[in-house]
């Protein structure tokens, strides 16, 4: 069988072990330490951001960016459909109705006409929505212009959903950072891992300081254990920071690497006509590519996105569709959406190809080649 090609696997540099061993020759095995202190602080520094707490998901992220906004039962969050359910769920821990928005065709992500749609018709009904949850899709930053300015108009807050967006940038300004409260995941498939992680951060000191308590079990200060309010087992562990310090090291390399294989996906696949590639629109966008990804304009019987995937499956190479919609999710099929079939278009006819920064040029060639043999054969 031919070598396995992964969508995105783990790739590291060797500079994680240092920090690894550290912990160990210092007998920091638990939670928290000096490589989760370096790491908030590096990340910070990276980011251009005051503050940092570093968890063990981006899904802890969103659920405590929610609980410091005062979410509740009962209370609309408007959130970007087209998305993984980990975006979604923490609105539901809260016992808070997700208010479910397209997407716009150029970015993928949360549509700015439907978002102040959902805002007006919300408010209508004595609804106002809570705070915005707005995912940057596959590292492609959404139109923050667009939606920061409809958030001031509606005083409503912005929590962006960066997991995937690491190192990509909006008018030169790293997303995660332009909301009130931002979210990244370190998951072992993101553009660098901590094998399990992620982190909440913005410019508010006291928001910060609130999620590092929530996620410490809510230990109030007293010589023993005190507590008031309900609290989360949310904190990294001081030796997958460790791992994420010498990840954050070569971060520029792995975007680069990403970015060219994105490079080197459209070159050779650009005679296939019937193929288009998430792009950035102007200069406002630079994204991370963490996955390149592609839909087939007008598919047919014998040429679609699940002939490639398959094809490209029995080649022993991992691709997958694009996101199914979370309106379209069994679910969360009752939750109220406002749509215009952007992204279940994308959905049918889309596809991540292999993207991770350890890919070689022969493996990029072995996808294509595949890709090309499928479109062939329709013919």
């Amino acid at each position: 069988m031919s070598t396995r090609i992964w969508l995105s696997s783990p790739h590291m540099s060797g500079r994680e072990q240092k920090y690894i061993q550290e912990a160990f020759d210092t007998n920091w095995i638990a939670p928290l330490g000096p490589n989760v202190d370096a790491f908030e602080k590096e990340l910070g520094e990276y980011l251009k951001i005051n503050h940092v707490t570093a968890t063990n998901s981006g899904t802890a992220a969103i659920h405590l960016a929610l609980i410091i906004l005062g979410i509740k039962k009962g209370d609309d969050v408007l959130v970007s459909s087209f998305t993984f359910s980990a975006t979604i769920n923490p609105i539901v821990y809260q016992g808070a109705t997700p208010i479910l928005i397209d997407c716009e065709p150029d970015t993928w992500n949360m549509d700015p006409l439907l978002l102040e749609k959902a805002i007006t018709d919300r408010m209508s009904k004595n609804k106002k929505p809570k705070a915005i949850l707005v995912t940057h899709l596959y590292g492609m930053p959404a139109n923050m212009q667009s939606i920061l300015t409809i958030a001031r108009n509606h005083d409503i807050p912005v929590i962006e959903d960066a997991a995937e967006a690491f190192g990509s940038k909006y008018n030169g300004i790293s997303c995660g950072t332009l909301g009130i409260l931002g979210t990244l995941s370190f998951n072992g498939n993101k553009i660098i891992t901590t094998s399990g992680g992620g982190a909440l951060i913005s410019n508010n000191e006291e928001y910060i300081c609130k999620a590092k308590f929530l996620a410490s079990q809510a230990r109030d200060k007293s010589t023993h254990y005190e507590h008031s309010q309900i609290g989360y087992n949310y904190r990294m562990s001081n030796i997958l920071a460790g791992i994420g310090r010498g990840q954050l090291e070569v971060i520029g390399e792995r975007i680069a690497a990403h970015r060219r294989n994105n490079a080197l996906y459209r070159e050779l696949l650009s005679d296939i006509h019937d193929i288009t590639f998430l792009t950035e629109t102007d200069k406002a966008y630079y994204s991370n590519y963490w996955l390149t990804t592609f839909v087939i304009e007008k598919p047919t019987r014998k040429l679609n996105r699940e002939i490639i995937r398959l094809a490209l499956a029995e080649d022993n190479i991992e691709s997958r569709p694009l996101w199914k919609p979370m309106h379209l999710q069994p679910v969360f099929r009752k939750l109220p959406a406002y749509v215009n079939g952007v992204s279940e278009n994308l959905f049918n006819k889309g596809l991540c190809l292999p993207s991770g920064s350890n890919l070689q040029t022969a493996d990029i060639e072995r996808v294509v080649r595949i890709i090309e043999d499928c479109h062939v054969s329709q013919k």
